[in-house]
């Protein structure tokens, strides 16, 4: 049974209860998603607390806030006690989270793993409805040089180059190439036309001595890395 009467205000709540004061005392780790977002908004309207009017906002992004990060000024205002300073405080929220995540695998330089690749690019990505293509551009002791996109198309896909891919490798004086692209359905399982690029970008670089380290494709929080199933 919840604790707290959908009614009563934050303000009646234990002390340890309330989510500023619970932040304080037990820190960020243990304030739920809602009790987070609850902060945010700082009230709730008539009916509902700041953290039962979260606790709706997340129901409807199917408690998921990838989901949520997706929602408009327009949708969130829907909410009753949901102002457009409110919403825009969500969305500026959600958008630094975004940010932070791509920024923490920037900060290592290096890559070392498919999953450094996928949290780089899932930051950038995760909002796209249709198909993205980059290139991220290696030294030789696999330190990012710079990450470009090459191409977007539709929700079924995009147009890779391989001349440009390796025209910007050469540019940048790079020694190794990760590809990356979404499926914005969701799918993560490579079609027949990423496996056909994947080996000609392959084949290629080993003509200029550039080698192509992996080749990543992102469906919302899953990826798949043509390295680590051993398809290069």
């Amino acid at each position: 049974m919840d604790s707290h009467p959908q009614k009563q205000s934050i303000k009646f709540w234990a002390e340890d209860d309330r989510p500023r004061e619970k932040l304080l005392l037990k820190g960020k780790n243990a304030l739920s998603d809602a009790e987070l977002i609850a902060i945010l908004l700082r009230s709730g309207d008539r009916k509902k607390s700041a953290v039962d009017l979260a606790k709706d906002i997340l129901n409807t992004a199917s408690n998921n806030l990838i989901e949520l990060s997706k929602f408009r000024v327009d949708e969130l205002l829907k909410f009753n006690g949901i102002g457009e300073a409110k919403a825009l405080s969500i969305i500026a929220a959600l958008e630094l989270g975004r940010r932070r995540r791509g920024a923490e695998v920037l900060q290592k330089e290096k890559i070392s793993s498919s999953k450094d690749v996928f949290d780089l690019f899932q930051s950038i990505m995760e909002d796209y409805k249709y198909e993205s293509f980059w290139i991220l551009l290696l030294n030789r002791a696999n330190k990012i040089i710079k990450k470009i996109q090459i191409s977007d198309g539709g929700v079924s896909g995009t147009v890779a180059d391989p001349k440009r891919i390796f025209k910007l490798s050469l540019e940048n004086n790079s020694s190794g190439i990760i590809l990356c692209h979404n499926h914005p359905s969701g799918n993560i399982k490579p079609s027949e036309a990423d496996i056909k690029l994947t080996k000609k970008i392959k084949e290629g670089g080993e003509l200029l001595d550039i080698n192509v380290l992996d080749h990543i494709i992102i469906g919302d929080e899953n990826y798949f890395s043509f390295a680590d199933q051993n398809m290069l």
